[in-house]
């Protein structure tokens, strides 16, 4: 069994050093590559990482600064192992759960481990309460239980990390990539230490990205295979309210009352010409949903296994 260790850093170059020794005390015994993808480093990240003595570590250099997202689908393109782990590259994370993560991969045929951060070692106003609070939102508007999305310390198994696509700033919500892609998902708690060295690039101002990204997620869970069930059926409804305005105030023209100027007729035709246009949008979606699956053959389901049951299968 192969591991490979999938680490984004920027701007690291204190913890590059302790966080190779941690990983190699961690895993000793273990076949394993460690990936650090440098996303644009400014410091010495760089020459931190290509002084490690032990070529079990690679560094993937992207040409600038991508953001996490895409830092993280490049080293998931990299890794060769049968099992993919992510982690941070803050030392916050500890290498010391990954055999335990993986072998609860192994031994329960979970396609991800997401790690549960115990006793979190973070400021309680600008970290632990934003993080609880788009923890309850994200799990209530998706669905999917996962207890700390915030966690980057998680298992993939090789053949279904390959399956995501994390872009933009999606890597927040990897368990709802997996959980949408058919995948199964298991907890579990991991130690959480105090950042010694650099600066935390997470702060409240990220909330609002949160969010953002949150009605990307919602539209992709809901509607990426039928955008003209979210866009026809507002659309509808704005055409129907649209009409009947529009009909009240026909009504009251014919009983001779001034209907010229009023905000009423106003909202009656925006209201009327917006429903006709989402349900226009909702159409062109349509058609872009069929171009995407069909012009790259792609599929809109997930086979997990195939089996033969039966007397044929046993004989």
């Amino acid at each position: 069994m192969r591991i490979s260790l999938v680490i984004c850093v920027f701007n690291e170059e204190d913890n590059i050093a302790p966080l190779a020794n941690r990983i190699v005390e961690a895993l000793s015994g273990y076949d394993f590559e460690a990936i650090f993808v440098d996303d644009g480093s400014t410091d010495c990240t760089k020459e931190k990482i290509r002084a490690i003595a032990d070529n079990r570590f690679v560094l993937v250099e992207l040409r600038k600064n991508f953001g996490q997202s895409s830092a993280l689908q490049a080293g998931i393109d990299t890794a060769t192992g049968d099992y993919i782990v992510t982690l941070d590259g803050d030392l916050q994370n500890d290498p010391a759960d990954i055999p335990a993560m993986v072998a609860l991969s192994e031994t329960g045929d979970w396609d991800v481990v997401a790690g549960i951060r115990a006793q979190r070692k973070d400021g309680m106003l600008l970290r632990k309460i934003p993080s609880r609070i788009a923890n309850y939102i994200i799990r209530s508007a998706t669905n999917v239980r996962i207890k700390d999305y915030g966690c980057t310390l998680k298992v993939f198994k090789r053949e279904f990390a390959r399956t995501l696509k994390i872009y933009g700033e999606l890597h927040r919500f990897v368990p709802v990539l997996a959980a949408l892609e058919g995948g199964t998902i298991t907890q579990l708690e991991v130690r959480h230490h105090a950042r010694i060295h650099g600066k935390s690039k997470y702060g409240i101002g990220r909330t609002l990205k949160v969010i953002s990204d949150l009605l990307v997620i919602l539209f992709l869970k809901k509607y990426l295979q039928k955008p003209m069930h979210l866009f026809g059926a507002v659309g509808g409804i704005g055409i129907l309210l649209g009409v009947v305005i529009n009909l009240y105030l026909l009504g009251l023209k014919i009983l001779g009352y001034d209907i010229w100027g009023k905000p009423l007729i106003l909202l009656g035709m925006i209201l009327l010409f917006g429903g006709i246009q989402l349900i226009t949008f909702g159409l062109l979606a349509e058609i872009q949903m069929r171009t995407y699956y069909e012009s790259q053959d792609k599929k809109p389901y997930r086979i997990r296994k195939i089996e033969r049951v039966g007397p044929v299968a046993n004989q």
